[in-house]
């Protein structure tokens, strides 16, 4: 698995974006801040093509079902990997997902 960061590609389902958004500066991966606990929940996502009439289009993630790092820390927050996936807000309810379509770096892996 790799490790994801601010540079790292995140879609809904439907291929709506997640804009990603690191709280901490200072651990990067080719001079961009990798991801950590809570970052990438309740992230704002933008063109999700998924709407209509009764469609509700994914705007926002939710809790992640898994994609944080057993043992690996930043500053105690756990490092998020690229088997991320959790729930965005779109319909049907708990059923779209977002997860990770290209992390964007090659460097840095872990086995959880």
């Amino acid at each position: 698995m790799r490790w994801i960061h601010r540079d790292s590609v995140i879609t809904c389902d439907h291929d709506g974006r997640v804009e990603n958004r690191p709280s901490q500066q200072w651990v990067t991966v080719t001079a961009v801040p990798v991801l950590v606990d809570d970052d990438p929940e309740g992230r704002k996502i933008v063109a999700c093509p998924n709407y209509g009439p009764t469609i509700k289009p994914c705007t926002k993630t939710e809790a992640l079902r898994v994609g944080y790092s057993d043992w690996l820390r930043v500053d105690g927050q756990r490092v998020v990997l690229d088997n991320l996936e959790g729930f965005t807000n779109g319909t049907p309810p708990n059923a779209v997902h977002h997860t990770v379509r290209d992390p964007r770096q090659r460097f840095l892996r872990a086995d959880r």
